[in-house]
């Protein structure tokens, strides 16, 4: 059969399991991403298919602009769905896990890189800004929910706004990794540049642009005469439009564009919070990120039973280990120490920092623009990782979020997973 054939003949069948698969997990200790990377693990097997897995060595670019595609549409979908405005109080948890557990969590699994996996200071500073930020695509299920539905504790609030900075927050030292593999080291005039280039200017383009971007699209949305105010169309596709508007925007002027899409998303929700434009926008965000990340998941079940995983090493495995249930936790726990909150938020927070897609687009990018030592140890380390992550907090986000919902009194879906049916009516 036609390869063009088949390949349409997926597609529909992804998209028809983009919208079923949700409802039909939602009963089950499953996610939706585990059972993309099953479906393309399993297709791995087939003859013929196998083939077309996707390999990283040969596929960077692809694998850089698919990952990164899928990461902006999240962003926008996340920083749509935050009701609460920024603020030094409102959003302390988020300055917390950014300013504390981010850097730790680097300086942790740079010093484990370097001593368990022997990789050099420009790869093992790679390896852990990918696998530092919390990820906005895989972390979904622990958000908070829709616009204006006032699901905004602190747990999901804290996991949602971290996921919309630290993406773009990480940026800053994987651009020193590819410094450091460029060069034998860098000289004072070199710091100097990645000081104010990488980590001033680029954060600074992304959160100024983005913000006039977002207020901007705000004004035509929703204070333009009634005639020709965008949120007349009632086409909520328009997020699409803005998310690759400010993420070019900003790239343009060598910003950040992982913070301008966020702090754009924020600023459009804020033009106008009570209007129901904001559930068409946010509904058309996460249809087209679901979509995307399936395709990317797929991709990922077809890149492991291809091989990505042949690299790995038991010292590679004690890395991803560690990652997952030492790491980030840890660090985790230790910014929010000193913080008024329940003992078992501050865990969830502390321990639901999934990794995953941003993951992907760094190396994909890093090991674009620089030769690193070990790429296949680094792509190998990093996949076992993304799939540890995936499994186990897939497994686990439903219950945990369902139990604490229930003991707090929260009216959530979470809340009503677990609970039994309601009798059939009799008449």
């Amino acid at each position: 059969m036609d390869t063009y054939v088949i390949t349409l003949g997926g597609f529909g069948a992804l998209v028809l399991l983009t919208a079923w698969l949700p409802m039909v997990l939602r009963q089950l200790p499953l996610s939706l991403p585990i059972c993309c990377v099953a479906i393309g693990a399993g297709l791995s097997l087939i003859p013929g298919i196998g083939e077309f897995s996707p390999r990283p060595e040969h596929h960077l670019r692809l694998i850089e602009k698919v990952s990164e595609f899928v990461v902006i549409i999240s962003l926008m979908g996340a920083g749509l769905k935050l009701d609460r405005r920024v603020g030094w109080k409102s959003w302390m948890v988020t300055w917390r896990l950014l300013a504390v557990a981010m850097p730790l969590t680097i300086l942790a699994l740079g010093l484990l890189a370097s001593h368990l996996l022997g990789l050099g200071i420009a790869a093992s500073l790679l390896i852990a800004a990918a696998l530092a930020p919390t990820d906005p695509v895989l972390a979904s299920d622990v958000q908070v929910g829709p616009p204006s539905e006032g699901d905004e504790d602190e747990m999901r609030f804290g996991l949602t706004s971290e996921a919309g900075l630290n993406d773009g927050l990480a940026f800053p030292f994987v651009n020193l990794a590819i410094a450091f593999a460029a060069s034998t080291g860098l000289n004072a005039a070199g710091w100097t540049e990645w000081v104010g280039l990488s980590l001033v200017w680029k954060i600074l383009a992304g959160i100024v642009l983005g913000a006039a971007i977002g207020r901007g699209f705000g004004w035509l949305t929703f204070h333009l005469p009634n005639r020709a105010r965008l949120s007349r169309t009632g086409d909520g596709f328009v997020a699409l439009g803005i998310t690759c508007l400010a993420y070019a925007a900003v790239e343009a002027v060598h910003g950040y564009g992982f913070v301008g899409v966020f702090v754009a998303a924020l600023a459009m929700r804020w033009s106008d919070q009570s209007h129901d434009y904001h559930h068409a926008l946010h509904g058309s965000a996460e249809a087209f990120e679901r979509l995307a990340m399936m395709i990317l998941l797929v991709g990922f079940g077809l890149a492991l039973g291809g091989g990505l995983l042949h690299d790995i090493t038991w010292a590679g495995v004690a890395f991803a280990c560690l990652v997952i249930f030492v790491v980030r936790p840890l660090c985790g726990w230790v910014s929010l120490i000193g913080h008024d909150q329940p003992f078992a938020e501050r865990a969830v927070i502390s321990v639901f920092g999934i990794r995953g897609l941003g993951t992907i687009y760094y190396l994909a990018f890093a090991l674009g623009h620089a030769h690193f030592e070990q790429a296949g140890l680094l792509w190998s380390t990093a996949g076992l990782t993304i799939l540890l992550s995936i499994v186990l907090h897939g497994v686990t986000i439903s219950p945990v979020l369902g139990f604490l919902d229930r003991r707090s009194g929260r009216d959530t879906e979470s809340a009503q997973l677990d609970l039994p049916l309601a009798p059939p009516r009799t008449e």
